[in-house]
């Protein structure tokens, strides 16, 4: 009975986040497909492993933190290959027109080392409280609050600075 209950908290917290869920993915491999592969797969090792979950409360941080994990892993075995999807590739064909929406803010962010890039991710773009993001890092929330202050001060310095500086 409690593993019904349980799955159905589970099913409602994947339909009320999947934009975010997705987001999340994209975020890490800057592909739609790669990124709805992600997800796919973070919901079969979600559904997979729902006895896993010891708290019921905390679905969604366990949850969000299947999908980083399986970000992670998906990175890791595809280190050498960059695949672009159709809209990058229209995007650098002659003749494209020039998309600017937040590109410094972007660029800014791609530059972030990624255990900084994902904090601001989950805390701003995803509106996490720093409780949960630290739940879906498994970290200490004092490591995360320190992390998103430095990953601040960086964002601070790279846009203040211009382009021509690259972040360490």
């Amino acid at each position: 009975m409690l593993n019904r209950k349980t799955e159905k908290l589970l099913t409602r917290c994947i339909r009320e986040h999947k934009e975010n869920v997705y987001r999340l993915a994209y975020s890490y491999v800057k592909n739609k497909e790669d990124a709805l592969d992600i997800v796919q797969d973070s919901i079969y090792k979600a559904m997979t492993n729902i006895e896993l979950l010891k708290n019921p409360e905390a679905v969604k941080s366990w949850f969000y933190r299947i999908v980083v994990n399986t970000a992670l892993d998906f990175l890791r075995r595809n280190k050498k290959v960059h695949p672009m999807d159709h809209e990058m590739i229209e995007a650098h064909s002659a003749g494209a027109e020039d998309v600017y929406t937040d590109i410094d803010l972007k660029r800014t962010l791609d530059a972030l080392p990624e255990k900084y890039r994902i904090v601001i991710v989950l805390r701003y773009f995803e509106d996490m409280k720093i409780d949960e993001v630290a739940a879906v890092l498994d970290e200490n929330v004092n490591t995360i609050k320190t992390r998103l202050y430095q990953a601040l001060q960086l964002l601070r310095v790279k846009m203040d600075d211009g382009p021509s500086k690259e972040i360490k």
